[in-house]
């Protein structure tokens, strides 16, 4: 069906969705028919008047994302919807709801469990019917994640290697903060956390995103395999000595979310990464007593920060340093940033596979504008398979990389045995 707009981007107006903008301006194929959407015409049209001027044409649309009939008007209009209006768990499902029943595309940058548990299974059949590609977590979450453990078991399986077994993800540089927007999505998971015993064993379940196609839950004995390999995992210390190099790791500070999204796209797959197929993510924090200290330190950062998170008193003190949403550093500060991560995976047959995805662009901010502007032209452009609750690798793959190659990020994959 033709539609009037090929994309609408949602949240234009915040910090990250300027950026999303702007590179929009600059990357957007020519006649691209794109508008930009918020609550304030005032501060759209600002938006805009900074943009380069093949954008100054765009359509603005005022639209209230927690009103079904304003986000159902809007999804019948667009080809792709593209969102960075969060946090998504309080404002994501009605416009994810509209697009699903439309047959619309979406693509947001949430790394919510809640929200995305909640989409797969409230919206997944829908959206198979319909067509649409509901696909989650464009950005920094989780795109490299994601994408580099699909192309570590796509290589394996075209070298008849089998499929993955233990499979990890150490972050080896990663320069950048995290927006304030993470930061608000962080505070609403906590909160909800601590209001209710579901969504609590939602964000402990390792399992609790991994629907099959058909909207069915895996089987149980599966599901229970992987949290028993969790739990005991869980018992060791989180600060621990990489064997190969004598280097400290930790656990990723957003591997709560990565993991369980890439153990989405496993079950999308039909199981496709392997039936031994088990994934975590680690953080290098650097070798001897001093990157000891460092994980440590770390480890004991975030466990205060998340318990200072759950209680309303202390929650207004850190509400009171760390950065609101909408906020974000200085062009000269993100100028600075870059990521690499490095996925080490034994198969079956024990071969071993080692990717690398790398770009030298503060990840939370100028790397997540191409990985979300990207993804979306690519689903304005007809490209991916697929519908549903999808993940950048089951809804995207290949083209994704491509395109995310075309504009200087590295996805490297070598055999090492």
């Amino acid at each position: 069906m033709q539609r009037e707009l090929d994309l609408v981007l949602i949240g234009a107006t915040g910090f990250v969705g300027r950026l999303t903008a702007a590179y929009l301006a600059r990357s957007a194929p020519p006649g691209a028919r794109i508008a930009l959407a918020g609550r304030s015409p005032e501060r759209l049209e600002g938006v805009r008047d900074e943009l380069t001027a093949s954008a100054r044409d765009w359509p603005l649309i005022h639209i209230d994302v927690t009103d079904q009939a304003e986000c159902e008007a809007l999804a019948r209009r667009a080809t792709v919807v593209v969102t960075t209006a969060g946090p998504y768990a309080v404002l994501g499902l009605p416009l994810a709801r509209a697009c699903a029943e439309a047959g619309t595309h979406y693509a947001d940058l949430t790394g919510e469990v809640l929200f995305v548990h909640q989409t797969v299974t409230e919206l997944h059949e829908t959206a198979n019917a319909s067509g649409a590609r509901i696909v989650h977590s464009c950005g920094f979450d989780s795109v490299p994640s994601d994408l580099g453990v699909w192309l570590t078991a796509e290589q394996a399986r075209n070298d008849g290697a089998g499929g993955l077994a233990e499979t990890t993800l150490t972050v080896r540089r990663l320069r950048g903060g995290l927006s304030g927007g993470t930061i608000d999505s962080m505070r609403q998971q906590v909160i909800a956390a601590r209001k209710g015993s579901a969504a609590r064993r939602v964000l402990t379940d390792p399992t609790s995103l991994q629907g099959s196609p058909a909207g069915e839950e895996t089987s149980r004995r599966g599901a229970a395999e992987v949290r028993d390999r969790h739990t005991r995992r869980g018992v060791r210390s989180p600060v621990r000595r990489e064997p190969t190099s004598g280097r400290w790791r930790v656990p990723f500070v957003m591997g709560g979310f990565n993991a369980p999204l890439v153990r989405r796209s496993h079950a999308l797959t039909e199981g496709g990464y392997g039936p031994e197929f088990r994934y975590r993510e680690l953080q290098d924090v650097g070798g001897g007593v001093v990157g000891g200290l460092r994980g440590a330190g770390i480890v004991a950062g975030i466990a205060a920060v998340g318990a200072g998170l759950a209680l309303a008193p202390t929650r207004a003190v850190l509400d009171r340093v760390l950065p609101a949403p909408g906020e974000g550093p200085s062009a000269e500060q993100r100028a600075r940033g870059g990521f690499t991560m490095e996925i080490v995976a034994d198969t079956e047959t024990g071969a071993r596979y080692r990717t690398v995805v790398s770009a030298d662009l503060d990840p939370g901010y100028d790397g997540t504008a191409v990985m979300l502007g990207q993804s979306g032209l690519a689903l304005a452009g007809g490209e991916g398979h697929g519908a549903g609750v999808l993940t950048p690798a089951t809804a995207l793959g290949q083209d994704l990389v491509d395109r995310l190659r075309a504009h200087g990020f590295t996805f490297a994959t070598e055999r090492l045995r």
